[in-house]
């Protein structure tokens, strides 16, 4: 898997402090980023934060590239609906030998792994053949969940925040919160600040909304 933040607004976190400035101040809007120095930026992003006043994180929005991925991990992607997703078509794109993703508990059992690896030369034969008797665009009806795909994905920072706290739980399937993870790490470098207290529940919250179906990492991180 492969992660990039290849784009986001400009001065994520200055940008999302003028915004809340504006909201709690009598300035107008020509004035919104007077004396707002980095002491006064982290004043309002922790405010906003505290008070879960998310409107102003909207403001700003990170665009990543994600490859090495599965149709299983972009399948749960679109869940989440307040984004923008740009998926490799496989309508366009021919894939006579298509790559695959191989979870990691099939990858220790090597009897598991032969018949997963034997299955999915199957059906790129199968696929293949297919292909010389329809177009590729019907042909790709037998090509599996586990078929490598290429997609960018743009979010909001309040989008964001959501998605971390339900992908990056250890809960949550284990393709999409290495995705997650790995996004995560990438907006903190890009806007420290906005993404402080962003993360699982269990971390950022102190409590585990999963209940009877909690993991167990609340209790742990209690008695540290």
């Amino acid at each position: 898997m492969r992660v990039q933040l290849i784009n986001h607004t400009p001065n994520p976190d200055r940008t999302v402090a003028a915004a809340a400035k504006l909201c709690y101040s009598p300035v107008g809007s020509e004035h919104i980023q007077d004396n707002l120095d980095q002491a006064e930026i982290d004043r309002f992003l922790k405010m906003l934060i505290q008070l879960g006043h998310w409107s102003p994180t909207e403001h700003v929005s990170f665009t990543f590239s994600a490859e090495g991925v599965s149709r299983v991990l972009t399948h749960q992607l679109v869940r989440h609906r307040i984004a923008s997703y740009s998926q490799q078509s496989q309508r366009y794109v021919k894939l006579d030998d298509f790559e695959y993703i191989v979870p990691p508990s099939i990858n220790k059992n090597p009897e598991a792994v032969a018949l997963f690896t034997n299955i999915m030369k199957q059906i790129g034969s199968a696929y293949k053949q297919l292909a010389l008797m329809v177009h590729h665009e019907d042909a790709r009806y037998v090509l599996p969940n586990a078929c490598e795909t290429k997609i960018v994905l743009t979010f909001n920072c309040r989008s964001l925040y959501n998605f971390f706290e339900h992908r990056c739980c250890e809960r949550a399937q284990w393709e999409i919160r290495k995705l997650a993870n790995q996004m995560l790490a990438e907006v903190k470098k890009a806007a420290p600040g906005l993404f402080a207290k962003a993360g699982p529940p269990c971390i950022t919250k102190g409590f585990c909304p999963e209940g009877p179906m909690s993991c167990g990492k609340i209790d742990k991180l209690k008695k540290d």
